[in-house]
């Protein structure tokens, strides 16, 4: 059975010329979600992903209309492969019942590979970058802004707020935060996080 999927990316596009694609290829099912691609809830794809029986073929317009980005499509091309489901791409000419559509998607695969052993290396080099130049790796605390000081020294002192409630405004941790106010007094903010062996 052929089971269509659309996709627009505002809820005013209109996704009339996909399902027209869709239905001229004989798709029986067609499903659509209106949401930016970005997006990862999107129920009409849950849906029709749900619906898919082996020996089906999920149809789409275009690629992007389907996946977020490369790794999810070949994510879901595996999913298909290993439920005996195959994957067509109208605009871009892809069977995955093809040897030729096989092949395209294993050129996907190690793409998204290479990508990823790019990413790894620069974020480890960039770690060791900021680790020789003795900075700090990771995000910036939000006890760097002198007003976010005010606000949680202002909560600290509140007995009624429990240290957690503090620590979750400001999206740390209670360690995180008893490293910038030891003990959680709003009267011993040190200017800087305590870490064991460095000096404050």
């Amino acid at each position: 059975m052929l089971v269509g999927y659309a996709r627009v990316s505002t809820p005013d596009q209109d996704p009339s010329y996909q399902l027209r694609a869709l239905e001229e290829r004989g798709c029986q099912r067609i499903f659509t979600d209106r949401g930016s691609g970005r997006i990862t809830e999107r129920p009409q794809l849950a849906a029709a992903l749900e619906f898919l029986r082996d020996g089906d073929t999920l149809v789409v317009w275009k690629f992007d209309r389907l996946a977020r980005n490369l790794r999810h499509l070949i994510g879901l091309g595996v999913e298909f492969e290993r439920r005996g489901c195959q994957l067509v791409s109208l605009t871009e000419a892809i069977d995955t019942a093809s040897p030729g559509g096989k092949l395209v998607f294993a050129v996907f695969g190690a793409m998204a590979e290479f990508e990823a052993d790019l990413n790894r290396e620069r974020t480890a080099a960039s770690a060791r970058a900021h680790k020789a130049a003795g900075r700090r790796w990771g995000r910036p605390s939000p006890f760097h802004d002198p007003k976010n000081v005010r606000i949680a020294k202002a909560m600290l002192a509140d007995p009624s707020i429990p240290r957690t409630e503090v620590a979750k405004r400001f999206g740390v941790g209670t360690t995180a935060l008893y490293r910038w106010f030891p003990g959680g007094d709003p009267d011993t903010f040190t200017g800087a996080a305590r870490r064991p062996g460095r000096a404050v």
